[in-house]
């Protein structure tokens, strides 16, 4: 399954390389700068999942996020974090509404899995039900690390 996504990073090296490895997997990707350019485009991209980095210019990724989950259009897009993931961002980011986080620095295939998680949720559910699913994961405090390369991650944090 393919599918669209748009990432969000202020670092083009990472925009890069996000893109690069979901390119191999399938997936069509648009990236933006920052969260501003983020809300700019994001009405004509129509992404099925969006990857936000926290620290950006202009507009962070948890403003971004909380922006994202007010406006009807774009409430029930899966967004994940990938960042640092401290505990701040996780927790500001359950707050705002975020379904994932992925930890820098990350392997390309736990990147590739995330997605591939959103974008299965994103087309496996009616939108209108999806804020009523009760079995979700919730996960207090920053991510789990699992060893590699301290790539970690949370679970899906809505519920």
């Amino acid at each position: 399954m393919s599918g669209r996504v748009l990432v969000v990073d202020d670092n083009r090296v990472i925009r890069q390389l996000i893109r690069v490895n979901l390119e191999l997997e399938g997936f069509e990707v648009v990236t933006a700068a920052d969260g501003a350019e983020c809300l700019e485009v994001v009405h004509q991209v129509r992404p099925d999942v969006i990857t936000l980095d926290v620290v950006m210019p202009r507009l962070d990724g948890l403003l971004t996020a909380s922006r994202l989950r007010v406006d009807p259009r774009t409430r029930n897009v899966p967004v994940a974090i990938i960042s640092a993931c401290t505990q701040y961002e996780v927790e500001s980011g359950i707050a705002a509404g975020v379904d994932a986080f992925l930890a820098k620095p990350f392997e390309p295939a736990e990147l590739v899995r995330l997605v591939r998680r959103l974008m299965h949720r994103e087309h496996g559910e009616h939108r209108e039900h999806r804020e009523h699913r009760d079995h979700r994961e919730h996960q207090e405090g920053p991510p789990a690390v699992d060893g590699r390369h301290g790539a970690g991650r949370a679970g899906s944090t809505r519920g």
